[in-house]
């Protein structure tokens, strides 16, 4: 089975095979937004056996009116996400992970980006 994807309007395609051998750059570098909306939090709680409300105060961070991942600080300008183990380089969540970390690399910021996810990520091939 192919594990090449491809998406309409995007000048790269994903051999995500790579995820196995690569450190997860798309969970660690600079911080930003992971954003999860309520049928994912739900989730996550069903996940861990724990409240919606539990899930937020110990996981989330509140910006405007969506919630976001809370992140670890590594080093200077670079972060984790709270759920990615650091030393078996994988996400703990993976199951009921995100949208937004379902859809990556295929986020519309990289259709103008597309030399930024080539250095972010070792399964992109040039199409």
């Amino acid at each position: 089975m192919s594990s090449i994807i491809k998406k309409d309007g995007y000048g790269f395609a994903f051999d995500s095979s790579a995820c196995s051998s690569c450190a997860g750059n798309c969970c660690i570098g600079e911080s930003g937004y992971i954003w999860i909306n309520a049928v994912e939090i739900e989730a996550l709680a069903n996940y861990f056996k724990i409240s919606s409300e539990e899930v937020k105060s110990k996981y989330l961070f509140k910006e405007g009116y969506k919630f976001s991942i809370k992140e670890v600080k590594l080093d200077k300008n670079n972060f984790a996400c709270c759920f990615f183990n650091i030393e078996k380089k994988q996400c703990m969540i993976y199951e009921v992970r995100p949208i937004q970390c379902r859809t990556f690399p295929f986020w519309s910021y990289f259709k103008d980006n597309i030399d930024e996810v080539y250095k972010e990520c070792p399964g992109i091939i040039k199409i």
